[in-house]
């Protein structure tokens, strides 16, 4: 394992250590029912009820934590800001799953194919309320709720792209901004919040996460056409055989080269995808490089604005090695 493995696993397990109790708190105040199915989309245990292993990372609660200590505050401090982020994020992943049809989140059958559409969905709203709850202040609420709100906003164009056969590169980094990054950059300027910084002397920690979210949906889309299974969790090839217009697969669309051409007729066909000619389709047409050479331009926009933020030389390194950890990944 190298060094900056080592330390991110450090960093992720004091999070998941830090968070936890908090984390558990809040699920614990939902109706039994309720809170069966969160700790189940949590990955906390089984649909018996049975004790699992498949927890999330806690890659959002590590930024808030950290950037509280990068902007001179405790990690204790961004607690509830962790909390709330995480809380989020599944909310997103719940609702997520139900509207793109996934049929496995974490290692193990989706939420919604398990209790349903309805119960998916509402549990989702119940863990963003929950999220809200967790903060101290109206400053931190407005920066949550901003958040969320784009996200949705990016998740509404996710799913009208489905039905278009128009969406150009710009249009689908403005949704991931949205979907993506949004909660990230809200992850971090929280942190730096709870360091006792205000939301504008907090804003470069927001564009330092935002940044990084895009890189981090870049990676996630290459993945999701060339990943393994058996570190994503999810069938190989499952955006192409959805024919979801993913970062590479939009870029391919628009190259104007013969691979994206014939990438365009494969997508608007009636017959079910061949996902590995697809893919294929989309290297040619060079929608893998472009989306490896920008996530290495939104991290090096993402490291200098953590330069603005004057981080502490502590801070600066770990949120350094998380930066490495979400954009050099296999999972």
């Amino acid at each position: 394992m190298s060094v900056i493995a080592r330390n991110a696993t450090l960093l992720l397990t004091e999070t998941r250590q830090l968070t936890s109790g908090a984390h558990r708190a809040a699920v614990n105040s939902l109706p039994s029912q309720m809170r069966h199915m969160a700790g189940y989309h949590a990955g906390w245990w089984d649909a018996d009820g049975n004790t699992a292993r498949t927890a999330g990372k806690a890659i959002r609660p590590a930024f808030a934590l950290t950037c509280a200590r990068a902007a001179g505050g405790t990690a204790d401090a961004a607690i509830p800001a962790a909390v709330s982020v995480e809380l989020v994020h599944d909310f997103s992943l719940l609702h997520d799953d139900v509207m793109d049809g996934d049929l496995t989140r974490r290692h193990q059958p989706a939420a919604w194919t398990v209790f349903g559409t309805g119960q998916a969905i509402l549990i989702g709203d119940a863990l963003l309320a929950l999220a809200l709850e967790q903060l101290p202040d109206g400053a931190q609420m407005r920066v949550l709720a901003e958040a969320v709100r784009e996200l949705c906003v990016g998740q509404s164009a996710d799913v009208a792209f489905e039905d278009r056969s128009d969406v150009d590169v710009a249009e689908c980094v403005a949704m991931v901004e949205g979907k993506t990054g949004a909660l990230l950059g809200a992850a971090c300027q929280l942190g730096a919040m709870a360091a006792g910084l205000s939301a504008a002397e907090a804003a470069a920690y927001q564009v330092f996460g935002r940044e990084l979210g895009l890189a981090f949906q870049l990676v996630d889309d290459l993945l999701g056409i060339w990943g393994d299974p058996a570190l994503t969790g999810k069938p190989a090839g499952n955006d192409l055989a959805s024919r979801k217009k993913s970062l590479p697969v939009v870029f391919a669309l628009c190259s104007d080269t013969t691979a994206g051409v014939a990438l365009a007729r494969a997508y608007a066909a009636e017959e079910n995808l061949d996902v590995p000619r697809a893919a294929r389709l989309v290297e040619e047409a060079g929608g893998r490089a472009w989306a490896q050479s920008e996530a290495d331009r939104r991290t090096a926009a993402a490291l200098q604005a953590l330069t603005t933020a004057a981080p502490t030389p502590a801070g600066a390194a770990d949120l350094h090695t998380l930066a490495s950890l979400i954009t050099r990944r296999e999972s």
